[in-house]
C-alpha cells in the first residue's frame, strides 16, 4: 500500500470534522492528492444507511444489527473509494473508521471485541490506518456541542447522541483504553482554552513528524 491512511476519531462533538477540513487543506499544500470521506458514509449506499442508523425512530435497533450495519457501510466504503485512492498513492482523511465500532458497539453497547474485531477484519479486507487522531474531551461538553450544531434532529440530537451519558462515558473510557493498547492512535486533549486553530497546530505537529520519518523510512529502504 503506497497512500496514507489518516483516520479522525473521538466522542461526540471533539471536532473531527473542522480538523478534517484544515488537515486536508493542509495536505494539499503539500501537493498531496487528498480524499476527505467519513463514516458512516462515504459512498452513495452509506450514506442512505447512515440516515437509518443516525435516525431517532430506530430507537429499538439492537446493538449487533447497529453494528453489522456499520460494518456493511465499511466494506464498501473500503473497496469503492478507501483502497483504490491509497493504491493509487492518494492520501485519504476519514472522519471515524474501525476504531469507532470499537468504542460505540464494543465499550459502549457492550458486544465482545474479538467478535467485532474478526468480523472488522473481513469487512476491511485487513485494512488499519497509517494513523489515528484521537480527539479527547468531557463527553457533557461534547454532546451540547454536537446537539448545537445539528441540522436534523436538532432539539435532542440524533439517536447515537441521545443515547445517555453513562453509554458515552463508555465510548471515551473505550477510545482511551484503544489509545494506550496502540501507538497508531495519537490523544488530542480538547480543553475549555483549546480553539480550532490551537488544535490544529497540535495535529499539525504530528502529521509532520509523520510524513517526516515515512519519508525517511523510504529513503532508508531504497538504499
Amino acid at each position: 500500500m503506497r497512500g496514507f491512511f489518516l483516520t479522525l476519531e473521538g466522542p461526540e462533538g471533539s471536532g473531527k470534522s473542522t480538523q478534517a477540513v484544515k488537515i486536508v487543506a493542509y495536505l494539499r499544500r503539500l501537493g498531496r492528492r487528498v480524499v476527505h470521506t467519513r463514516e458512516p458514509g462515504g459512498t452513495p449506499l452509506g450514506e442512505s444507511i447512515r440516515k437509518l442508523l443516525l435516525d431517532p425512530a430506530y430507537h429499538s435497533v439492537c446493538p449487533e444489527t447497529e453494528f453489522l450495519l456499520y460494518e456493511a457501510v465499511r466494506a464498501q466504503h473500503t473497496r469503492e473509494k478507501i483502497l483504490r485512492h491509497l493504491r493509487g498513492g492518494g492520501v485519504v482523511v476519514c472522519e471515524r473508521y474501525s476504531d469507532a465500532s470499537l468504542a460505540y458497539q464494543g465499550f459502549g453497547r457492550g458486544l465482545n471485541l474479538r467478535t467485532l474485531m474478526a468480523v472488522d477484519r473481513f469487512a476491511t479486507a485487513g485494512l488499519k490506518p497509517s494513523l489515528t487522531l484521537l480527539f479527547d474531551l468531557p463527553v457533557e461538553t461534547g454532546l451540547r456541542k454536537a446537539v448545537a450544531a445539528k441540522k436534523e434532529f436538532a432539539a435532542r440530537g440524533d439517536r447515537i447522541e441521545r443515547a445517555g451519558l453513562a453509554f458515552h462515558r463508555r465510548v471515551r473510557r473505550g477510545y482511551l483504553t484503544l489509545a494506550k493498547r496502540s501507538k497508531r492512535l495519537r490523544v488530542i486533549p480538547i480543553v475549555p482554552a483549546s480553539t480550532p486553530e490551537s488544535t490544529f497546530g497540535i495535529v499539525r505537529k504530528i502529521l509532520d513528524g509523520y510524513l517526516n520519518k515515512s519519508a525517511a523510512d523510504a529513503r532508508h529502504a531504497k538504499r
